[in-house]
């Protein structure tokens, strides 16, 4: 593929990042991703044969891997797994209040409409949501945690932070992820 046919298939998968983050699979249109992209048509099919799933899961799987090179990038050096964490909530915070509170996890939406009846998408939510908990994990044995330990306070780490996202959007404010912060700290001491 040359490099206008990989500028194309860039610009589509942006588009779709960009409405599905902010407005779910459902309401999401081929259209609108079209329109955002200024893609023509011939060119969403051409790419993704398979239709909007296929989209949507370069999307995510794309979406999910700059999540795990900004979690590398804050674990790989000498942040507390309680700093990295708080990384991540200062980072997503950023991205919520640029968007006006309607982005938060670039996954959570989709994740949330989708993962009881399409597979594949939630296949590809749940690995890398995987690699980000591993991540983290990771850095806590290096902090001297057996792996268990790591793997369950990674986890319940993860899952404060989406709770965190998920009430902060709903409440147009930092303070759920201000009191997330906090309770890293405490999880992860």
């Amino acid at each position: 593929m040359g490099a206008k046919g990989e500028e194309t298939r860039a610009r589509l998968v942006a588009a779709t990042r960009q409405l599905i983050e902010a407005q779910g699979y459902y309401g999401t249109g081929l259209n609108q991703v079209l329109a955002e992209s200024g893609a023509p048509r011939g060119s969403l099919y051409f790419h993704f044969p398979e239709g909007k799933d296929q989209l949507v899961a370069q999307a995510l799987a794309e979406a999910g891997r700059d999540v795990a090179l900004l979690i590398a990038g804050m674990t790989g050096g000498e942040l507390s797994a309680a700093e990295v964490v708080r990384g991540l909530l200062d980072a997503f915070g950023e991205r919520m209040e640029q968007s006006g509170y309607a982005k938060g996890c670039p996954l959570a939406t989709v994740a949330l409409e989708t993962a009881a009846g399409h597979e594949e998408l939630r296949r590809v939510c749940e690995s890398a949501y995987a690699e980000w908990q591993g991540a983290l994990a990771d850095r806590l044995v290096r902090d001297g945690r057996d792996r268990g330990s790591a793997d369950a306070a990674a986890g319940s780490a993860l899952a404060l932070v989406e709770g965190a996202l998920l009430l902060a959007r709903v409440q147009h404010s930092r303070l759920p992820l201000e009191q997330a912060a906090r309770a890293v700290d405490l999880l992860l001491a």
